[in-house]
């Protein structure tokens, strides 16, 4: 039998296999972390999540990351349901109702490629983690003893990198999921989702920096990032036969955000992209010594910001197992409990929240529409619901049920 070094192979530079290498190395386990992007092309990453949830910035502050975020981010406790048909503010919700659960009573608007960055920056100064950029992973193998990944490194030369256990944290197209034949359960919306990037201040019109836009034709969300410039995204719903490239040209961008807010005067379009939305759970989220995390795992509509969010939470459940395996407090069994815990929350509540979310800003029926706008202003305004609708929505509802599974 190979002999395998005392070390965790993580597949993804992402938040997932960032913050899952950092508190594994942080509690003197060894990590080698393959990453397919280089020094030279990192931070040139689509814009991608960024808003992340209280629960999430305690995992975060776990690790020593959540201060180096906070200054390149915004704190915003108040988030916003509007009513684009009418005009109007149904609901604004206060994370301050969650000021006994936790030290964070806020999200913090703060992009992806940031937290990457950041992380990554602590990644390369820990001495347990063995960082390889610029390094394509391919394929692996597996037997009762451990892993070997197999990988092309910045040379061009192939490389065997081994392990005790693998890690994918490689995204929807995880390589790991697909070798291993394990099922990408759920759907894909027919709609394509347009984001829309602008320099443009839409608090001067009443929005808050967190927006979720009821519409039965052209549903919105409305996200404020730091600068400089500071920056807007908007997303928007596409019809689903429509040209990509007349979707995203400089005059159809225009005219969309006018339609959305008249202005009278160009807005400065910093950006755009289209992309498709799923929603999948994988059937299995452990084979062997083969762990899937984040989008690995599952994929969802980005709406209620749940999958950075949920994945980030995979990292540090995982984490706590495999730390506890490595001191012998628990066996590999304890990995199984990782899938009914975190394949649970995927399930039951990231699937089922952000499929909620969709359908209740698409709503097209006006009784049915009214019914929910109704019951999203009384639950704004009554501190007992609008706590225990914000521990759902900050996810704190999720870990603790999680927690509850054996």
């Amino acid at each position: 039998m190979p002999v395998y070094p005392d070390r965790i192979v993580v597949v993804g530079a992402g938040p997932v296999g960032l913050c899952l290498s950092l508190a594994l190395a942080q509690a003197d386990l060894k990590v080698c972390l393959i990453e397919a992007l280089g020094d030279d092309n990192f931070l040139e990453q689509v814009p991608r999540a960024g808003t992340n949830h209280p629960a999430t910035l305690e995992m975060y502050e776990r690790i020593g990351l959540y201060g180096k975020l906070e200054p390149r981010g915004i704190v915003a406790p108040v988030f916003h349901y509007w009513d684009r048909h009418k005009g109007k503010l149904i609901a604004a919700f206060d994370h301050a109702h969650l000021k006994n659960d936790t030290r964070f009573p806020y999200v913090l608007q703060c992009e992806r490629i940031k937290i990457v960055e950041e992380a990554l920056k602590m990644a390369r100064a820990h001495p347990n983690i063995d960082l390889r950029l610029q390094t394509e992973f391919v394929s692996f193998e597996q037997d009762a003893g451990g892993v070997t990944a197999h990988a092309i490194n910045p040379g061009g030369e192939k490389e065997a990198i081994k392990g005790r256990y693998l890690v994918s944290g490689e995204g929807a197209r995880s390589i790991v999921r697909k070798t291993l034949d394990i099922a990408f359960e759920g759907f894909t919306y027919d709609d394509r989702t347009l984001n829309i990037e602008v320099a443009y201040d839409f608090r001067k019109h009443g929005y808050a920096h967190r927006n979720y836009i009821s519409d039965p034709r052209e549903w919105s969300n409305l996200f404020h990032w730091k600068g400089p410039p500071d920056r807007w995204r908007v997303h928007f719903p596409t019809d689903p036969n429509a040209d990509e490239d007349a979707l995203t040209r400089p005059e159809a961008l225009q005219s969309r955000l006018q339609g959305f807010l008249p202005t009278g005067k160009p807005f400065d379009i910093v950006g755009c992209n289209l992309y498709v939305v799923h929603q999948r759970v994988a059937q299995k989220f452990r084979v062997g010594r083969a762990i899937l995390a984040g989008d690995s795992a599952h994929v969802n509509s980005p709406i209620g910001a749940m999958g950075m969010n949920s994945g980030v939470h995979d990292a540090f459940n995982l984490a706590d197992k495999l730390i506890a395996i490595s001191r012998g407090e628990a066996d590999d069994m304890v990995l199984d409990r990782y899938e009914r815990q975190r394949r649970h929350v995927a399930i039951a509540h990231t699937q089922a929240q952000t499929i909620r979310n969709k359908r209740l800003l698409a709503e097209r029926d006006p009784a049915v529409r009214q019914k929910n706008h109704d019951e999203l202003r009384r639950t704004a305004e009554d501190p007992k619901l609008a706590r225990n609708f914000l521990l759902r929505t900050a996810l704190f509802e999720s870990l603790r049920e999680a927690d509850a599974i054996a």
